[in-house]
C-alpha cells in the first residue's frame, strides 16, 4: 500500500502538473473551447481515444463480456471501422473545415450556424447538459466501483475522491488541460491493457489453451441466458434471437454508430490545426482503441475461465456473491483484485483512474460549454474573459447534477447508461450533422423535426418500451402496471436505435424535400 500511495501521488503530481500547463494556455475562450485549434496528432489521437475508452468500456463493457462472451468484440470492430476510420476521414476533415468556415466551438454551435437555427443549437445543448450528466455518472461510478473494490474504500468516498480531482483540472485548464491529461493518461492505460491481457494469457496457460478452456464452458452457459439464444461464452448467440438483439442492436450498434455524433469526440476534429494532422492522429487513435476494447472484452470473457477453475462459478455468478444479484459492473474489478497480486492491482487502478478521469473531463467539458456557452448563445466574437467564468460556472452546474445522478443509479448500470446516451445522440443529431457536412438541399425545418423526433422516439421506446431500460426507468410499470408497452414481443428486447434512427432519417429527408433550402449553404 505504501509503493501504491507514493505511485499514486506521483501521477497525480503530473495530472496537476498537466493540468496547470492548460490553466497557463488558456487565455481566451478559443484555448478553454477547442484547446487552440493546434495541439500534435500523437496529443489528439491519444485524447480522443482515451474520451472515447473509459471506466464504461473497461468496467461496464468488459464486465458485459463477462456475462455475454466474446460476441461483444463485434463492438471492438464497430468501434475502430465507425468510430476511427470513418469518423476521422469522413467526418473529421470535414467537420473541422466547417467549423472553422463558421467560426463555431462546439458541437451544438456548429449546428446551429448551419442550419441558421438558435432553435436546433439550444436544444442539442439543452439535451446535452441534461442526458450527458447519465454517461458521466456511468463513468464516475466505474472508477468509484474499482476504487472501493481495490482499497476496500467507500463508495461514496471514492465517487467523491475522483470526482473531484477531475473537476479541478478541468474548471482551470479547459480543453487544453483536458486534451494534456487524456494524452498522458491514454499512454498510461495503453501499457496497463498491454500488461493485462499478456498476464491474463500467462495465468490461463496460453492464448490456444484459455479459448479452448472458454469454448468448452458452453454447457455452463445459465439457463435463463441460454433460453433467450445465448450459445456459449466464445461463439455468437443464435441469429435474431433476444440474446442476439441486445448484444448487436444495444452494445454494438448502440454503442458503434452512436460514436459518430458524441460531442465530445466531435470537438476533438476542431483541436488540430490541419486535415493532414488529422489523418496522422487517426493511426495512434486506431491502434489505442484496438487494445483497449479488444482487451477489456477479451478479459472481460476469460474471467470466466479464471472463477470457474479458482471458485467453481462462472462470471456471473462471482459478481452476485455478497451484493443483491449478478452485477456486470463488478466483474472486471473483482477478476483483478483476486486472479493478481496487490502491487499490480494497484497498477491496474491507476490505469482505470486514468480512464475514467479521461472520459470524465471531456463529458464535464461539454456540459461547461452546453450550459454557458450554447444556451447563451455565445459566439467565438464575444468577450473571451466572461465566456470562461461562465463556462466555469456551467462547468460547476453540470459537476453537481453528474454527482447527484451517480448516488442514485442502480447496479449493473454502467454499459445501459453508456448504450442509452450513445443511441440517444445518433437518433437526435447523426442525420443532421450528416446532412450539415453533405447534404446542401437539407433545410432548417428538416433538420428541426428530425432532431425533435429522433430525440422523442428514443426518449420514448426507452422509457415505455425497451424492457431493458424501461425497467430501470419504472415509469412504464407505474403507469401501466408493466415494465413495456410490447410485452414480450420483439419490440420489447430490439434497441431503440433500430426505430428511432430510421424515423429521425426518413423525418430529416421528407421534410427538407418540402420545405425551403437554406440560403448561402454550399
Amino acid at each position: 500500500m505504501g509503493i501504491f500511495l507514493v505511485v499514486l501521488a506521483i501521477y497525480l503530481l503530473i495530472t496537476a502538473f498537466l493540468g496547470y500547463l492548460g490553466y497557463k494556455h488558456t487565455k481566451s475562450s478559443k484555448d478553454y473551447m477547442v484547446a487552440g485549434g493546434n495541439i500534435h496528432p500523437y496529443v489528439m489521437g491519444m485524447a480522443y481515444g482515451a474520451t472515447f475508452i473509459s471506466t464504461s468500456a473497461i468496467v461496464g463493457f468488459g464486465g458485459a463480456a463477462g456475462f455475454y462472451g466474446l460476441s461483444m468484440l463485434w463492438l471492438t470492430f464497430a468501434n475502430i471501422f465507425v468510430g476511427i476510420f470513418i469518423a476521422f476521414v469522413f467526418f473529421g476533415k470535414k467537420t473541422r473545415t466547417l467549423g472553422q468556415k463558421l467560426g463555431a466551438y462546439t458541437f451544438p454551435h456548429l449546428l446551429g450556424a448551419h442550419f441558421q437555427s438558435s432553435f436546433i443549437r439550444k436544444w442539442s445543448a439543452a439535451l446535452m447538459s441534461i442526458v450527458l450528466p447519465l454517461y458521466a455518472a456511468a463513468v464516475m461510478i466505474g472508477g468509484a466501483r474499482f476504487l472501493e473494490q481495490t482499497l476496500q474504500m467507500n463508495y461514496t468516498t471514492a465517487l467523491w475522491v475522483l470526482s473531484l480531482i477531475v473537476l479541478a483540472y478541468v474548471f482551470f485548464g479547459g480543453l487544453r488541460g483536458v486534451v494534456y491529461t487524456d494524452a498522458f493518461q491514454g499512454t498510461l492505460m495503453f501499457i496497463m491493457m498491454f500488461l493485462l491481457i499478456s498476464l491474463t494469457y500467462i495465468k490461463l496457460g496460453g492464448i490456444s489453451v484459455a479459448h479452448a478452456k472458454l469454448n468448452a464452458m458452453s454447457s455452463l452457459v445459465p439457463e435463463a441466458l441460454a433460453k433467450q439464444g445465448m450459445t456459449g461464452f466464445a461463439s455468437m448467440p443464435t441469429f435474431l434471437s433476444q440474446n442476439w438483439w441486445f448484444v448487436i442492436s444495444t452494445l454494438v450498434l448502440g454503442v458503434g454508430i452512436g460514436v459518430l455524433a458524441q460531442p465530445q469526440l466531435i470537438v476533438r476534429y476542431m483541436t488540430v490545426k490541419s486535415g493532414k494532422e488529422l489523418n496522422r492522429a487517426l493511426v495512434f487513435g486506431g491502434v489505442f482503441i484496438l487494445f483497449m476494447t479488444g482487451v477489456a472484452f477479451t478479459v472481460g470473457a476469460l474471467a470466466n475461465v479464471y472463477f470457474h477453475e479458482t471458485s467453481n462459478t462462472i462470471a456471473m455468478t462471482a459478481s452476485a456473491i455478497g451484493g443483491t444479484g449478478p452485477n456486470t459492473d463488478k466483474v472486471i474489478p473483482l477478476f483483478l483484485s483476486q486472479a493478481f497480486p496487490a502491487w499490480l492491482v494497484y497498477f491496474f487502478l491507476l490505469g482505470l483512474l486514468a480512464a475514467a478521469m479521461s472520459t470524465l473531463s471531456g463529458q464535464l467539458h461539454i456540459i461547461s460549454t452546453s450550459i454557458s456557452y450554447d444556451l447563451l448563445g455565445k459566439t467565438s466574437k464575444d468577450d473571451s474573459s466572461k465566456t470562461l467564468l461562465l463556462a466555469r460556472g456551467g462547468l460547476i452546474v453540470g459537476f453537481i447534477a453528474t454527482v447527484m445522478v451517480a448516488n442514485v443509479l442502480p447496479g449493473n448500470i454502467i454499459a445501459v447508461a453508456t448504450s442509452i446516451f450513445f443511441g440517444l445522440c445518433a437518433a437526435a443529431f447523426l442525420p443532421i450533422y450528416a446532412g450539415a457536412l453533405w447534404w446542401p438541399r437539407a433545410t432548417k425545418t428538416g433538420a428541426t423535426w428530425s432532431m425533435v423526433v429522433g430525440t422523442f422516439v428514443y426518449s420514448f421506446m426507452c422509457i415505455f418500451v425497451y424492457t431493458k431500460e424501461s425497467a430501470i426507468f419504472g415509469l412504464a410499470k407505474a403507469i401501466f402496471g408493466r415494465n413495456s408497452l410490447a410485452g414480450t414481443g420483439p419490440l420489447s428486447y430490439v434497441d431503440p436505435l433500430i426505430v428511432a434512427l430510421p424515423a429521425s432519417i426518413i423525418v430529416f429527408i421528407l421534410v427538407s424535400l418540402v420545405t425551403k433550402p437554406l440560403e448561402n449553404v454550399s
